[in-house]
């Protein structure tokens, strides 16, 4: 177990004025740490440091930047297995997960953005020829569109992946001079102290970043509401982004809002089964189904329903759910026993609306931690509350489609969703794959595949957020445009 840890405002280590609770390693039950509470005032004390801050920072020439963030990566890299071995006891993730996907992408991040600060921000724009009028003189109007830093952004970031999402938040936000406050998942927070002490020993100067915690929503809430806040960058759920973007509205304030997922991954009938099912069981892989990417509405063409369950179901059966920290673990443990208990009532709730159980549905038998064994239901139906809400653990309901005009009919399946975060398409027609991905209403769709490229706009449609960020789409999220015009 770690210590006490302390705030980070202003450049100095804080202790929290509403004290400390625990944080629970999901795997063992046991206290990995003791977080800080911060109070409304500690929190806008961090906003108020930030905006003191910004007046220098983003006068900053881009190549210091660049260097602070490139030194920053060094750092991380330098404790890179501790830091592991943090954010898996904080996040229950296995070691796989914990290595490449948490701290190694969070590495990964500082690296791209430090490049990032380099990128031009200055875009010429052809000259206008203007008649001569009320407003002047005949003439030929030049321009330059220039970005420029927003200013104080409040970084709030979610439990499933307590490095990559931070860093993804912080790294081009400071690479484009804002100043951040962070405001991370109270389930999994010392990783981002973690983070923070590696920007102070690559030279981040005094309240550049901030990092306050708590358990109380009024932490949040603060760091929200601060008028010292110019721009909230949330990853979380669909109703917390919409309380946090009415008090936005209120301010006026910027958003980049990553919400809730239902994901489609349609399968058509001449599509390589083996390949869709390993796509669709990554949802039970990464972070046992806490991510909002994963495909975890499987809508296939009704003549090859049987055998992809059948597949699925076998699929599922090679997983080992367990300790994460053991060597072949595929699922480990859920955030929480709160959440446990709503996934699992989920479950309970499609057995209610019709939907049959064909594989998990059953605790496992395990003497600590919060698992849930991945769970496939099949007889389902577009209407029933597991096919619409996002459940956010392993579970995967199987709709059908009917093989009449199949595609009119998949992309109508997919489309009646709250959520458009990223679709999928499996189908060895590619022609009709790419069809169909250009009719879906998603931010991304994998084209016979999971996987992503890290420079392509992240991001969703309709309740799935507001906003793009990754590659240089994130510093473009983190700037506002302005026109400067002249005489030619």
């Amino acid at each position: 177990m770690t210590g006490a840890q302390r705030l980070f405002i202003g450049g100095e280590w804080v202790e929290p004025d509403c004290g400390h609770y625990e944080v629970i390693d999901p795997a063992t039950e046991e206290v990995v740490g003791l977080a800080p509470e911060a109070s409304r005032a500690q929190v806008h004390d961090a906003a108020a440091a930030a905006r003191e801050a910004f007046a220098s920072w983003s006068r900053t020439a881009p190549e210091e930047r660049a260097a602070i963030l490139d030194r920053a990566a060094d750092e991380i890299q330098r404790d890179f297995a501790a830091y592991a071995e943090l954010a898996q006891a904080e996040s229950g993730a296995t070691t796989g997960t914990a290595r490449g996907m948490h701290v190694g992408v969070g590495v990964a991040r500082f690296r791209r953005y430090a490049k990032g600060a380099l990128e031009p921000v200055e875009t010429g724009l052809l000259p206008q020829i203007n008649e001569a009028g009320p407003m002047g003189k005949a003439g030929v109007m030049g321009a330059l569109a220039v970005r420029q830093p927003v200013g104080v952004v409040t970084c709030i970031t979610s439990y499933n992946n307590p490095w990559a999402n931070p860093a993804g938040k912080i790294a081009p936000a400071l690479a484009m001079g804002n100043t951040v406050v962070v405001k991370p998942a109270p389930q999994d927070p010392l990783s981002v102290y973690r983070m923070a002490e590696a920007l102070e020993a690559a030279g981040v100067p005094p309240g550049v970043v901030n990092v306050v915690s708590g358990t109380d929503v009024g932490v949040g809430e603060a760091a929200v509401d601060s008028p010292d806040v110019d721009m909230v960058s949330f990853t979380g759920s669909t109703a917390v982004g919409q309380r946090i973007a009415e008090v936005c509205g209120r301010g006026m304030k910027r958003q980049l809002m990553e919400l809730g997922g239902k994901g489609a991954a349609i399968v058509f009938d001449d599509a390589d089964l083996d390949q869709a099912v390993a796509g669709v069981g990554t949802t039970y892989a990464f972070y046992s189904g806490q991510i909002c990417t994963a495909p975890t509405r499987v809508i296939v063409q009704r003549s090859v329903h049987d055998r992809l369950v059948e597949k699925l179901v076998q699929y599922i059966g090679f997983m080992k759910v367990g300790d994460p920290r053991e060597q072949g673990t595929i699922v480990g443990p859920v955030i929480s026993a709160a959440h446990r208990d709503r996934v699992e009532s989920y479950v309970e709730l499609g057995r209610k609306e019709g939907a049959r159980v064909v594989a998990g549905g059953a605790r496992p038998e395990l003497d600590r931690g919060f698992y849930v064994a991945p769970t496939l239901l099949t007889d389902c139906t577009n209407d029933m509350r597991v096919v619409r809400e996002e459940i956010f653990g392993p579970v995967v309901v199987v709709v059908p489609f009917d093989d009449e005009d199949p595609e009119e009919a998949a992309v109508a399946l997919a489309n009646d969703s709250e959520y458009g975060l990223i679709d999928y398409v499996w189908s060895g027609d590619v022609a009709r794959a790419f069809r169909v991905a250009r009719r879906l209403r998603a931010g991304g769709v994998g084209v016979n595949t999971v996987g992503r490229n890290m420079e392509a706009p992240f991001g969703g449609f309709k309740k799935s957020g507001v906003g793009r960020d990754v590659g240089s789409y994130a510093l473009h999220a983190y700037s506002e445009l302005q026109a400067i015009v002249w005489p030619g």
